[in-house]
């Protein structure tokens, strides 16, 4: 189901420095460990959607994390122990037992989702597509993978870090393909071409 996009971030404190990093969260406790870090003065990011639920007489909205099981942090080095510590914490994403930062352009765009009012769902896979960049509206500037179902097109805004994202549709007139740098960096402005050009231009 679609959700308003909506999410919520703490003010500056404590840990205004350092990396992102992915908090596996116990069930259920994406929002307890939202409040912790709150509380305790973190900056962090826990990404929701609204839902609207039928019950048997009403409807009634209710917020869910976009990525069920996870919290985000931004943490300097020496706070790490003190996240472990907190209630509803399981552990600091990571390869090989040790904690991998989040680049930090990957955040911004999910809080940009948050605030453009725009409408998304959630992408449990982060799947293979061209590169684009969103060049019109509220997103303008933000990167992501753009894929084709159905004759409409999504793009996903992902953390490779936890393979998910949110995928959010676009017209393919407000996207841009990124060339591999390897290519020698040429921008082919999806624009500015028709449906069947672009894919002929993306092989």
């Amino acid at each position: 189901m679609f959700g308003i996009a909506t999410q919520r971030s703490a003010e500056m404190g404590v840990a205004d420095s350092g990396n992102w990093f992915a908090l596996k969260t116990r069930a259920q406790h994406e929002k307890v460990v939202r409040d912790r870090l709150r509380k305790l003065g973190f900056e962090h990011l826990l990404p929701i959607l609204l839902r609207v639920s039928q019950w048997h007489d009403r409807k009634k909205v209710i917020e869910a994390p976009l990525f069920p099981g996870y919290c985000f942090a931004r943490l300097a080095d020496e706070h790490r122990s003190t996240v472990l510590q907190l209630p509803g914490v399981a552990y600091i994403v990571g390869h090989g037992g040790k904690a991998e930062a989040i680049p930090h352009q990957e955040i911004e765009a999910l809080r940009r989702l948050g605030r453009s009012g725009l409408q998304y769902e959630a992408a449990f896979s982060l799947v293979e597509g061209d590169p684009v960049e969103i060049i019109r509206g509220p997103l303008a500037g933000v990167r992501g993978t753009l894929v084709c179902r159905e004759r409409s097109h999504h793009v996903i805004i992902g953390v490779k870090l936890i393979q998910q994202g949110a995928k959010i549709k676009v017209d393919v007139e407000h996207v841009r393909r990124i060339e591999d740098p390897a290519t020698g960096g040429r921008i082919v402005d999806a624009g500015r071409l028709t449906q069947s050009e672009y894919a002929l231009a993306a092989r």
